[in-house]
């Protein structure tokens, strides 16, 4: 469906939402790029901590000669951490739906990388896609998902996600994927609603997206950003919640909202290393390595078909 399909489709369910890959227009990009940087959110810094430590052994993992496709590659800042370390790479290809974004972003690494094949594609990844030709023949595929993208997903759209990457990268592919732990309450909802209103911004940003877009007449200042973290489902949810009773026109269409009505534009699903490594093995995906910091908030994960 077309961005207007979606976000009218999904408002006008009974419970209302936006799909979170619409974050990420040029403007939504940057806030992300600067949510990563927050003190109150662990998952960035988390991330490139165990990068750091680990990197040596990841490479190894890796090998020589790997086609590196990196999902949802935004500012790419931990590729360029593989890519200073990997040995000899076949190409480099970031896959992203802001295609401007990641226009700039296949720019700069090929200005950094002169040697490297960067080849962009502009797709959604929750949908099959397919990859450019290369000039240089790979040993093996390699997809790198960083981050925590993979929990925006429900356990079972994750696993559509993830038979779809054992199919792009098979008969030898693998697969390095940035995984969020469970944990306490109090550090995964800090981490949504952080003090600076970043997080805010950025999820009232896809209203200003759908305003410019689409020609809505979304009031902003009418919505207020929610995260609360749901225990019994394990996941983090992201609400926009309308402060009073009011009506949206999207072209044609007439949205109403009830006071304190919410639209979901994210979930955030958080596991244990065993329940990923399940719902990988459903995927056809066999765990080969976890890497995680000593408070067991976040782990890098090394699958393979083979």
């Amino acid at each position: 469906m077309s961005f207007k399909e979606d976000v009218v489709t999904g408002l006008e369910k009974e419970r209302k939402e936006l799909s979170p890959k619409y974050f990420y227009d040029q403007k939504g990009s940057q806030l992300f790029d600067q949510i990563c940087d927050l003190e109150e959110y662990y998952v960035t810094r988390t991330e490139l901590e165990i990068m750091e430590q680990s990197l040596p052994e990841i490479v190894d993992f890796l090998g020589e000669e790997s086609l590196l496709i990196e999902y949802g590659s935004g500012s790419s800042v931990k590729t360029r951490m593989l890519l200073d370390e990997l040995k000899k790479p076949a190409a480099y290809i970031p896959v992203d739906i802001s295609h401007k974004h990641l226009q700039q972003t296949a720019e700069t690494l090929s200005q950094s990388y002169p040697d490297l094949e960067v080849n962009p594609v502009a797709a959604d990844f929750t949908k099959p896609f397919s990859l450019p030709e290369c000039s240089q023949a790979h040993a093996k595929k390699v997809i790198y998902f960083p981050g925590s993208t993979i929990g925006n997903f429900s356990p079972t759209q994750a696993e559509t996600i993830l038979k779809e990457m054992a199919h792009l990268c098979e008969p030898e592919g693998d697969l390095l994927i940035g995984v969020d732990l469970k944990k306490d309450r109090s550090i995964l909802e800090s981490a949504y609603n952080d003090s600076k209103g970043v997080t805010e911004a950025f999820n009232l940003n896809l209203l200003e997206r759908i305003n410019n877009e689409l020609g809505a007449n979304f009031q902003l200042d009418q919505f207020q950003h929610q995260a609360i973290y749901n225990e019994k489902q394990c996941r983090i949810e992201m609400h926009l919640v309308s402060q009073k009773e009011q009506e949206v026109l999207i072209e044609e269409t007439l949205i109403r909202f009830e006071q304190n009505e919410t639209i979901c534009t994210e979930h955030s699903y958080k596991y244990s290393i065993e329940e990923f490594e399940q719902l990988a093995q459903k995927a056809s995906f066999q765990l080969k390595k976890v890497w995680t910091d000593a408070n067991q908030l976040f782990s890098l994960q090394y699958l393979s078909l083979t």
